[in-house]
């Protein structure tokens, strides 16, 4: 695990990986709901981490983790010395052996279950595989032998496969002694509902401006505009480094300058943002930019619906541009009825490799004629 060569699905490109990160910012209510469990000697064995992706799930299964395996669990007399205090946070010192083997990936209690290299390609594998989980009965019984607590952390659990996610439920059913699994799960209802009926679930909400401002400066991202980046990745801190990373303040901007030409369609510029994202190896601008695109149209049929522009405005102008074009609860729907056709358009143009400056070109036509 502590391989930089090894690849890590779940790590956002340009942040420290969740194992890595020193605090877990604007969750304290997840994190008490835990702590409380835990002190009021109601640990359940299946924890379902749920909420936005991005917004510090992952982060939370480590702290959980690293906890887990460095407190004595409540109800014991305590020996020689004493009950120890009930503790008041997950937090575990730096300098902790602990806190050292879990990010040497070394510690003997913990098993980490993401999306593994297929052998036979050398290429990351789309889905976590039956064998993935599988493996999990040799840790267990291993790690039996010391004694301790045992943790176990999927992410994410949505990638599992159906056998994985049966090989996973048997687990669940017969839970293993003084185990504690953790499931990330940025979109639950992909999962069977045998095992999110046995997990308990955690659910971490948007980050706040305050709040993304404080990650965005953990991560190493160094911003002026933690509101506009918070606005567009909907309170994902995972979100806003990707967009921070690949410009993405900027693309927005020229896409709400683009849309506010409409209906007088501005060709140069539509031309040249098309031709950005068809250069090789742009694939992730066009998905940046897709992604973007999706978020103006549902901030334009969010304006027509409610009348008033969502503030924060994430560019210069966009509310002035935002009530011009949907003025009224017909323009948003409008507007939500077109956002639905482009995403459809959008995934089966990528599913057989249309040239993407035609499927800009395209969308941007489609938008005039809703303007």
């Amino acid at each position: 695990m502590s391989d930089a060569a090894t690849p890590q699905p779940d790590r956002v490109e340009g942040a420290p990986h969740p194992r890595d990160t020193p605090a877990l910012i604007g969750q304290g209510a997840a994190e008490a709901a835990f702590l409380d469990a835990f002190t009021g000697g109601r640990l359940h064995h299946g924890w379902l981490l749920t909420g936005p992706r991005g917004v510090g799930k992952a982060t939370l299964a480590w702290r959980i983790a690293r906890f887990l395996l460095a407190t004595p669990a409540p109800g014991g007399d305590g020996g020689l010395f004493g009950a120890p205090p009930r503790p008041e946070t997950l937090a575990i010192p730096g300098d902790h052996p602990v806190a050292a083997r879990v990010r040497a990936g070394s510690d003997p209690g913990l098993y980490h279950i993401t999306r593994s290299v297929n052998p036979k390609t050398d290429r990351l594998r789309a889905q976590i595989v039956a064998e993935d989980v599988r493996d999990l009965n040799r840790f267990l019984q291993l790690s039996s032998t010391e004694g301790g607590h045992r943790v176990v952390i999927i992410d994410s659990a949505d990638e599992m496969n159906v056998q994985a996610a049966n090989a996973l439920l048997k687990m669940l059913e017969e839970p293993p002694a003084r185990t504690t699994l953790l499931l990330v799960s940025h979109a639950p209802a992909r999962l069977l509902p045998t095992i999110r009926s046995r997990c308990r679930e955690l659910r971490l909400l948007p980050l706040s401006p305050d709040d993304m401002a404080r990650a965005l400066a953990q991560a190493g991202v160094e911003t002026d505009s933690a509101e506009a980046l918070a606005a567009l990745a909907a309170g994902s801190v995972g979100e806003a480094v990707r967009l921070a990373n690949l410009g993405g303040l900027d693309l927005y901007a020229e896409l709400l300058a683009i849309v506010g030409s409409l209906p007088r369609l501005d060709r140069p510029r539509a031309l040249a943002l098309a031709d950005t994202v068809a250069a090789r190896g742009a694939e992730d601008r066009l998905d940046l930019l897709l992604s973007l695109l999706d978020v103006l149209l549902a901030r334009l049929a969010r304006t027509g619906a409610t009348g008033t522009p969502p503030d924060p405005p994430a560019a210069p102008g966009e509310a002035e541009t935002l009530a011009r074009l949907a003025p009224d609860p017909s323009a948003a729907r409008a507007w939500a009825d077109r956002a639905a056709e482009i995403g459809a358009r959008a995934r089966h143009a990528r599913a057989v490799n249309l040239d993407p400056a035609a499927l800009v070109l395209d969308t941007v036509f489609r938008l005039k004629e809703t303007a």
